[in-house]
């Protein structure tokens, strides 16, 4: 889970440390104060795109730190790219004045890239407009597909694909472009001559590079240990003899205190690295040799790989990574020059995508029924008595996402026909749908961390008190951070964080403070009363907190 966020010269926030705990953490505050900020923040760390308009104006670059919990299941992942560091796992982003971000992986610079990967596996955020993307078919989708952990089978539909259409193009290209097909074969074999008649060898490049440097510079390097052998072990005052000189007074010294026996033995070990160092340097002037001949034919292959290496308009390093590319195309090419082969292939293609899809399918249908039962079941509890959610799955056009259609269908009220989620539904009907669908979802998420920023928001009353219930259940199984403006969902938190704002000489400063019980009293009473907080605001406060903690458990 998460541990610590760290902010500096974020937007309005100048400096603030946030330590979590397990359980439900909320964070309220004034509209404008910054909560969503955090929010922003965290997606930053986890790889979101950055501009440098994030900056505090002023600051010369923006520095977000988010530590997490190092979770078993990415243990693997870290240690195959050097970036185990124990029990804890930190994500830090920079983002300077010109726009330019960095990002590192427990210290070490990592690429976006792998900041997002991490970052899937660590938080799902919810964000205040999720509902307004509900009506998509797309989302709608992939939100029952992730509900039912279908990744595995959506993967094999997507390869299956992607199978299928590459030989249905290779097919196509055969039946209709003999001519072209011929000219790009000959293209490919051209170059499959030109790379296999250079022949480089994986790393060899680095190779070349290490040792025409060693070798142009051997001269030097001879010269070089020339002189630390001569300050070492040389005639005239060197290192040995200073250390022998020291060595045998120290000697004399022990026969009348024996305390500098330690002084003794760490000299002792100085004598030894130097003489080993010697050896070593010895040993290193006999190896190293003044070869021009060979210095020549290592430049000489260095110009031939430069020169293949611009005709490719590629790099020198991959060379044989293209060489490897271009023998797989050639081959693919040679076998759809048998067009009754390259037919039978593509129909088998085919038919293990429709096999792919019917499984998908078969999955998706399960998982809509269920999911269908827990959302109308919810919606009962959310001002919406008597309404049906009903997710479609039937048959659609074939693509790299299956064979289905998926659509989310609804029933506001009890006794009217279940219609699309889009057509029908009021924007606090879908705002509490999407929340329904948000928890429930997460119940069967991986990841350890649950983000909701205001997907309360068109929500109120009892209604409110059902939302903070729900995401404190669900602090039960998981780790989840709520930014709202809701006292009802505010006051079931294990614990509370208060967003401010302030402006000293004309700059605006956010701050971010824990709430013990007494200040969580006043947040509360705010929310509830506004800006003049009287003692039955308070008093109300108490109840709430008292009241909806306790029924929470």
């Amino acid at each position: 889970m998460l541990r610590t966020l760290h902010i500096r010269d974020f937007v309005i926030v100048e400096q603030a440390e946030i330590h979590f705990g397990p359980g439900f953490t909320v964070f309220s505050g004034e509209t404008g104060a910054g909560k969503s900020i955090l929010i922003d923040a965290l997606a930053l760390a986890l790889g979101e795109r950055a501009d440098a308009g994030v900056l505090r104006e002023g600051a010369a670059r923006a520095d977000i730190t988010a530590i997490f919990d190092a979770p078993d299941t990415l243990r693997a992942w870290l240690a195959e790219r050097d970036l185990d560091a124990g029990d804890e796992l930190a994500l830090r982003r920079v983002v300077d004045a010109q726009g330019r971000s960095r990002g590192y992986i427990n210290g070490m610079p990592s690429p976006l890239a792998q900041l997002r990967e991490l970052g899937d596996s660590l938080v799902d955020i919810h964000g205040q407009h999720a509902h307004q993307s509900l009506i998509r078919a797309d989302a709608q989708r992939d939100l029952l597909d992730t509900h039912g952990g279908h990744g595995e089978l959506r993967h094999a539909v997507a390869q299956a694909w992607k199978d299928w259409r590459g030989l249905a193009r290779q097919l196509e290209l055969a039946e209709k472009d003999a001519a072209g097909l011929a000219a790009e074969r000959e293209r490919l074999q051209w170059q499959a001559e030109e790379l296999d008649q250079l022949a480089l060898q994986p790393d060899e490049w680095d190779a070349l590079q290490g040792e025409q440097s060693r070798l142009a510079h051997a001269q030097g390097l001879l010269d070089g240990a020339a002189q630390i052998l001569e300050a070492l072990d040389g005639e005239d005052d060197s290192a040995r003899h200073r250390l022998n000189t020291a060595h045998h007074r120290l000697q004399q010294m022990l026969r009348h205190d024996p305390a500098l026996q330690g002084v003794a033995e760490e000299l002792e070990s100085a004598r030894i690295a130097v003489a080993e160092a010697v050896s070593d340097l010895n040993n290193y002037v006999s190896r190293v040799e003044l070869d021009p001949q060979r210095l020549a034919d290592v430049e000489a292959r260095m110009s031939v790989v430069f020169d293949t290496a611009r005709k490719f308009k590629t790099d020198p390093e991959a060379l044989p990574a293209l060489q490897t590319s271009v023998h797989a195309q050639l081959a693919d090419l040679q076998a759809a020059a048998d067009v009754d082969a390259l037919r039978e292939r593509t129909q088998a293609a085919a038919a293990r995508y429709e096999n792919a899809a019917a499984k998908l399918s078969a999955a998706r249908a399960k998982v809509a029924k269920n999911l269908g039962k827990q959302v109308t079941q919810a919606m009962q509890t959310l001002a919406m008595q008597g309404g049906r959610f009903e997710p479609v799955v039937s048959p659609g056009s074939p693509s790299a996402h299956g064979s289905d259609h998926v659509e989310f269908l609804v029933a506001g009220h009890a006794g009217t026909s279940p219609r699309p989620l889009g057509k029908v539904a009021s924007g606090g009907e879908l705002s509490r749908i999407s929340l329904a669908l948000s928890v429930i979802a997460s119940k069967a998420a991986r990841v350890p961390t649950l983000i909701f920023d205001e997907v309360d928001s068109g929500v109120g009353g009892a209604v409110a008190e059902v939302v903070g219930k729900l995401l404190r259940e669900l602090g039960d199984r998981h780790q989840v951070l709520c930014v709202t403006h809701l006292p009802q969902v505010a006051a079931c938190g294990t614990a509370q964080y208060r967003v401010s704002k302030t402006e000293t000489a004309g700059a605006t400063r956010s701050h971010i403070a824990e709430l013990d019980a007494d200040e969580r009293v006043e947040e509360i009473a705010r929310m509830l009363g506004g800006i003049k907080i009287t003692a039955t605001t308070r008093d109300h406060a108490r109840e709430m907190l008292g009241t909806l903690t306790e029924s929470s458990r």
